[in-house]
């Protein structure tokens, strides 16, 4: 069935009962829900419930769960619930090095987004260094290894692990197994409620050294600073296949080919609007998955105006997503309604909304630009940006941050110095 869809309810299991009604042709899995709800409401609780006294020193803990200091926001970011404007301000007046290590974080956010928004497709290939990939089977002897076991168990159940636990996989997986990062890659977008082609992207060539020319190497070493109780519980501690750093992987020669990583020729397109572009009177404000939050630019300039959500069959179909994530967005769509006059529908964007005047929120992402080209938009608003894109180079973090520095909201300047290492980490502020 395509077409228009009655409203999800919010309340458990009401969002998992819609979500097998009327998604079935999309549906990967068994339906399932995670623990982090989606929602607007959600996310405002999230955030104000987040602490950021002790991040820096705890933010890198994976395990048990009690001693992480990872926000959680990630969620909430990833489709607009939480801009990053606002994540930055709301650590403001919180001890000095917690809330930096923290707005480095939301900066490698951007820095992700800047990177997609320019390249687009072009991230799916390895955008620095030539590295040999193979395929083939995981070993299936490292099935038993805690650290693992409980990555994967944690990411099925909840769609969210730290930043720590995702790149011992990310490692794992194209390092000490040799497998290709696209497919890995793949797989945590699907599962993960923050999965972005911008951030999980990035995370995954810095692991296999696509952006700096040395993978990152996953062992023991890691597990036991990180998650020390998952060493002493392991029935593979006495004879452990992570023991030892993997074998040393260096990347073939430079072939970036693609010139825009260096100079933005079309910044405009990259940027989007800086102020809100008209071209008649919207009659509905069209929202995607990138900015579903009540703070979305065209949702609260028409605050009279209906809004309405399209699940892209054709797109969903392609992705696979797990139907944890599909369940987050459910309740994310349940919580808007009960505040705005909401429309959810199931099909092809373009075919829904054509002949509609919209209004609508530029999203950096390729999908947005291809489908808004066939599209009636009436008013076009701008993305709420931490940093303004620049059109020099953004080959690493370092070069992206040292031209950006001087315009992040209250930066200290930062040349991104000992960055290179966290890109991994760019997933989100966890």
């Amino acid at each position: 069935m395509t077409g228009l869809l009655p409203t999800p309810e919010l309340d458990r299991p009401a969002p998992l009962r819609w979500v097998a009604e009327h998604l079935g042709q999309i549906i990967v899995d068994e339906v399932r829900g995670s623990d982090i709800r989606g929602g607007q409401q959600a996310a405002d609780a999230a955030l104000q419930g987040f602490d950021v006294a002790g991040y820096a020193h705890r933010r890198n803990q994976a395990w048990p769960p009690a001693d992480r200091g990872a926000s959680g926001l990630s969620p909430y970011i990833r489709h607009g619930l939480l801009s990053l404007p606002r994540v930055w301000q709301h650590v403001a007046g919180g001890p000095s090095s917690d809330a930096a290590k923290f707005r480095d974080e939301l900066r490698w956010q951007e820095y992700a987004r800047h990177l997609y928004a320019r390249l687009g497709s072009v991230t799916g290939h390895s955008l620095r260094y030539f590295v040999q990939e193979r395929g083939g089977a995981l070993d299936p002897g490292l099935e038993q290894a805690r650290c693992l076991d409980v990555t994967w168990s944690e990411l099925a159940e909840r769609g969210w692990i730290t930043n720590q636990q995702r790149m011992w996989v990310a490692s794992h997986w194209s390092v000490r197994e040799d497998r290709g990062w696209r497919e890995g890659e793949d797989l945590l977008f699907r599962q993960l409620l923050d999965g972005s082609r911008a951030a999980n992207r990035i995370g995954w060539q810095w692991t296999v050294g696509a952006l700096t020319g040395k993978a990152y190497g996953f062992s023991r070493w890691q597990v036991e600073k990180r998650a020390p109780s998952l060493c002493r519980e392991c029935p593979l501690s006495r004879a452990c296949p992570i023991e030892e750093w993997p074998p040393e992987r260096t990347s073939g020669p430079d072939l970036l080919a693609d010139p825009r990583i260096r100079r933005d020729p079309d910044l405009s397109a990259t940027t989007g609007p800086r102020e809100v572009q008209r071209e008649g009177e919207p009659e509905v404000v069209w929202l995607t998955a990138e900015s579903l939050g009540d703070g979305d630019p065209a949702l609260a300039a028409h605050p009279d105006l209906p809004a309405v959500f399209v699940f892209d069959l054709p797109l969903l179909r392609s992705l696979r997503l797990s139907s944890t994530r599909l369940v987050f967005l459910a309740e994310t769509l349940a919580d808007l309604a009960k505040r705005r006059d909401l429309s959810v529908y199931l099909g092809d964007p373009v075919e829904v909304l054509g002949g509609r005047p919209l209004a609508t929120t530029f999203a950096p992402v390729p999908g947005w630009r291809h489908r808004a080209t066939r599209l009636d938009l009436a008013a076009v608003h701008p993305w709420p940006w931490l940093v303004p894109p620049h059109d020099g180079p953004v080959g690493s973090f370092t070069a992206w941050a040292n031209r950006s520095g001087k315009t992040s909201p209250g930066s200290r300047g930062s040349s991104g110095k000992g960055s290179t290492g966290r890109v991994g980490r760019a997933r989100g502020p966890g």
